[in-house]
C-alpha cells in the first residue's frame, strides 16, 4: 500500500515550466481561472463569483495536501511565477495505487503545448515518487484538447474503471481513461 507524504511539499519543472504550491498570493489568479466561462466550459463545478470562493478553494486544497489526500500544483512560467494552471492528483487510493488526474489553464494559455510538457512530469512524479500503478482521467465528452492530450501520453479508454466508478458517481457526461504504470 501507498504511504503519502507531501511534507515538504514536491515542487516539480520543465523546461520552460515551475509547478510549485499553491498559495494565498494566488487568490485572484484562481478566480480568474474558476470563474472564466472557457475554462469552466467542460468542468462539472460551481462557477467562483467571489474571490472569497477562490480563498475558499485554496484553504481546502491545502488542508488536502497537508492532510496527505492529494497534490495540487500551480504551474508557472520560469520567467514569471504567476499562475497560468494547475495540475493534480485527486481520489488517490492508496490500497489500489490509484489516483485522478485533473488539469486547467487560464485561457489565454489554451493550445501553446504547456499540457503537454508538464502532464508527463507529473506521470513521472506519480510513478517514481508515489508509485501508483493507475491514473484516471475523466475528460467531459467534446473536450477534444483533453483527450487528444491524453492520448498522445498513452491514456486509453478503460471500460472496467469506467463501470466501477459508475456504482459512485454520474459520469454520463464523461469518458474514463487511465494509464497503466509500468
Amino acid at each position: 500500500m501507498l504511504s503519502l507524504n507531501f511534507t515538504p511539499f514536491p515542487s516539480l519543472s520543465t523546461p520552460r515550466f515551475q509547478l510549485r504550491a499553491l498559495a494565498l498570493i494566488d487568490t485572484s489568479d484562481v478566480f480568474s481561472l474558476r470563474s472564466d466561462p472557457r475554462v469552466n466550459q467542460f468542468l462539472d463545478r460551481p462557477i467562483a463569483t467571489t474571490e472569497a470562493d477562490a480563498l475558499q478553494f485554496i484553504e481546502m486544497i491545502q488542508g488536502g495536501i497537508a492532510n496527505n489526500k492529494w497534490i495540487y500544483w500551480v504551474i508557472t512560467s520560469k520567467n514569471d511565477d504567476r499562475l497560468i494552471g494547475t495540475i493534480g492528483l485527486w481520489h488517490i487510493v492508496p490500497e489500489l495505487g490509484e489516483a485522478e488526474i485533473g488539469y486547467e489553464l487560464q485561457a489565454d494559455y489554451f493550445g501553446k503545448g504547456i499540457m503537454q510538457e508538464v502532464l508527463p512530469e507529473v506521470i513521472r512524479y506519480a510513478q517514481e515518487q508515489l508509485q501508483l500503478k493507475r491514473i484516471a482521467a475523466l475528460p467531459a465528452i467534446g473536450n477534444e484538447r483533453s483527450i487528444k492530450l491524453l492520448e498522445r501520453n498513452r491514456f486509453t479508454i478503460d471500460d472496467a474503471l469506467r463501470a466501477r466508478l459508475e456504482k459512485e458517481d454520474d459520469l454520463a457526461n464523461m469518458l474514463v481513461y487511465s494509464l497503466i504504470v509500468p
